[in-house]
């Protein structure tokens, strides 16, 4: 059955959990203006990891949470590439990195996509420096939009 709802709020019964479901398999509901426009879509992948004990070959071990992530592989110290269990519709995606500080006030921490390896739909290499040196840091976040 099709057909549109509206409504001002969506609530979950008190004993259960609101569930929005997309007909299409592996696609997130979108988020659309009155006009019927897409203006944005539902977080499509997203981990938190421990950079310190990710391991190699690609695994989940050090990864605390995530979402649509298979695996999480060590490049390196700081170097890290992002695998995605379901495939992005392209590579034009944005995404949201951060990293735990250096609880120093002189030493900047960072987090970058790796220049030198483009994202692709299956994955995203991402660099945690301080300063200018690669460093491993506990706490190691990246979300995908698109």
């Amino acid at each position: 059955m099709a057909g549109t709802v509206v409504a001002d709020t969506l609530q979950a019964d008190s004993t259960s959990t609101l569930v929005l479901k997309n007909g299409v398999a592996n696609t997130p509901p979108t988020i659309q203006d009155s006009a019927g426009t897409q203006i944005g879509t539902f977080c499509r992948a997203w981990v938190q990891f421990n950079g310190s004990t990710v391991t190699n070959p690609a695994s989940m071990t050090g990864v605390n949470g995530s979402f649509n992530v298979s695996s999480v592989l060590d490049n390196g110290t700081g170097d890290y590439t992002v695998n995605f269990t379901t495939a992005m519709p392209d590579a034009n995606y944005n995404f949201a990195l951060s990293c735990q500080g250096s609880g120093a006030s002189n030493n900047l921490i960072g987090i970058e996509q790796n220049i030198a390896t483009n994202p692709t739909t299956s994955s995203i290499r991402v660099l945690v420096k301080q300063v200018a040196t690669s460093i491993d840091r506990n706490y190691v976040c990246v979300a995908i939009f698109r």
